[in-house]
């Protein structure tokens, strides 16, 4: 099977490649801007065949993507920058550079489409303390949000009308190595092995965590699903962020660094977000990593990578 892969560079893309490349049997195309940063990929990069272009330059890609009729394309390229990209109108330059992907895809054969959305799309105000189902109503609070309901919205009424399989799979939290250090978890897990005070907002939000090599896993489940529409990725477990901070505290042998209430909450920021996941299950896909599991071994992958 052809696969396409969008955003392989990036934090899911890489271990997603990496995952493909692995197992052996698949013909993995990765789109990749030429100048673009390649180091999370720099140990599989010999088993993927590389398109060179610019997701937002379609003249650089659709050509050879049109010669290559993908089987399946599962497209993560988005700007992900922390403190940027919930805001940036580069949101707007990427709905249209990814309708422009869909109708070459479709153009050209392409068998399953997986775009991928987040949970940001929903009403989570609305969740009232309750896993969050596909069938909840959306309510974006941000250009980001807004831009992937607009196209989950308009690659639904496009995947009835020419019965071609669309996917959307939602992104609930995520993390693990390679994920960008200015973020939460790898904020908080640096604090904690140099021994520095980290500032944090409130110790009862509840959220779902995954690790980023089981949603990589989930990914492909859906791909290779007959699943349509949205589906959640996420693990379905609830947690507190006293809780991620006390098991970090542990696992790193340094306790009292973490300081709640120190940093202001954002009023738009939910209390409560956990997935249901039930339709993710169908597939068969489990989670490899439970949280603790799971932030070992992230804690592992991070004491080389820092000046202690």
């Amino acid at each position: 099977m052809k696969i396409l892969l969008t955003g392989a560079s990036g934090f899911v893309g890489s271990h997603l490649a990496r995952l493909l490349a692995d197992r052996g049997g698949e013909d993995v195309h990765v789109l990749l801007r030429p100048e673009g940063d390649r180091r999370r990929l720099s140990d599989v990069l010999p088993k993927l065949s590389v398109i060179e272009g610019n997701f937002l330059d379609e003249q650089t890609w659709a050509g050879p993507v049109r010669e290559l009729k993908p089987d399946l394309c599962i497209h993560l390229a988005w700007i992900t920058t922390p403190g940027v990209y919930l805001k940036s109108p580069i949101n707007l330059d990427l709905v249209l550079s990814t309708i422009r992907l869909a109708q070459t895809l479709f153009e050209s054969g392409c068998r399953r489409f997986v775009s991928v959305g987040t949970c940001f799309e929903y009403d989570l105000d609305a969740s009232c303390g309750r896993p969050v189902p596909e069938t909840a109503a959306d309510l974006p609070k941000t250009l980001y949000a807004a831009s992937k309901v607009a196209l989950r919205t308009l690659f639904q009424k496009y995947s009835e009308t020419q019965s071609w399989p669309v996917v959307w799979p939602r992104f609930f939290y995520l993390y693990g190595p390679g994920e960008h250090e200015k973020r939460l978890m790898p904020t908080l897990i640096r604090s904690h092995l140099r021994g520095e005070p980290v500032k944090l907002t409130s110790a009862d939000k509840v959220r779902d965590y995954l690790h980023v090599s089981d949603v990589a896993a989930a990914l492909w489940s859906v791909a290779r699903s007959n699943l349509l529409g949205p589906v959640n990725i996420g693990s379905g477990q609830a947690v507190t962020m006293n809780d991620i901070a006390e098991t970090i505290s542990r696992l790193t042998g340094r306790s009292g660094l973490s300081r709640f209430g120190e940093a202001p909450d954002d009023p738009a920021d939910p209390r409560h977000v956990v997935a249901d996941n039930r339709k993710l299950l169908q597939t068969g896909w489990k989670p490899r990593y439970s949280l603790e599991e799971g932030l070992r071994h992230t804690i592992d992958w991070w004491k080389p990578r820092i000046d202690l």
